[in-house]
């Protein structure tokens, strides 16, 4: 009996490990949250490679989802615990996720909130940080994310906001476009929100405090 189970999670882990090896090298054809969110706007975007990914995009995508993606293993624990404290007193919930986590999420998962759909994210976060690292992570994220309703990845966002390529976009441009992440359903560049981000992201090229690293 022992063993029967021994193999049953052997075949589900070597089942499971399967489609991350896979999307190392083949980029993912659709997610779970493509297919149940998206609504046709008549613009279809195209895969952006990591080297076509304008600098600014990905600078604007650190500062502001995850200003410590290069120092985690996929979990930034004191924004973790920071989040917890949050939503103690406070009715509107604070997240903690990663880029890693979120990347793990639209890729592998479903769109609705459970501990299960939590702890299935939580083991393919740990997954791509082994198997794909950082530079995939981020390709990977910057190219499924929502961007706006119904509006998928760098491309699909470039086209519908700016008319133009995902690869061509000014440093203005992504920072509008990074700015909406927060709330893409439900804010556009104008928004409060949006705007606020917009003015954290432009302290970090100030600043300097978001840069990638040399062999990045």
């Amino acid at each position: 009996m022992i063993k029967r189970i021994i193999k049953i999670l052997l075949l589900i882990f070597v089942v499971s490990l399967l489609p991350v090896f896979i999307y190392k090298w083949i980029n993912p054809p659709f997610t779970f949250i493509q297919q149940s969110q998206s609504e046709l706007r008549g613009v279809k975007g195209e895969w952006l490679s990591y080297e076509e990914i304008p600098r600014d995009f990905i600078i604007s995508i650190i500062a502001s989802e995850d200003q410590k993606f290069f120092e985690h293993s996929g979990f930034d624990l004191e924004a973790i615990e920071s989040a917890l404290e949050y939503n103690k007193s406070h009715k509107s919930k604070r997240g903690a996720s990663t880029i890693s986590q979120q990347t793990a999420k639209n890729t592998f998962c479903w769109g609705s909130r459970s501990w299960l759909r939590k702890a299935i994210e939580s083991y393919y976060t740990i997954l791509i940080e082994w198997v794909w690292g950082k530079k995939r992570i981020i390709e990977v994220y910057v190219n499924i994310i929502e961007m706006g309703r119904g509006t998928f990845g760098i491309d699909e966002a470039a086209k519908y906001y700016f008319k133009i390529k995902g690869h061509k976009l000014n440093h203005s441009q992504c920072v509008s476009i990074v700015s909406m992440l927060p709330c893409p359903r439900t804010c556009g560049m104008n928004h409060p929100l949006a705007r606020a981000r917009q003015r954290l992201i432009e302290r970090a090229f100030q600043g300097k405090w978001v840069e990638l690293p040399g062999d990045f």
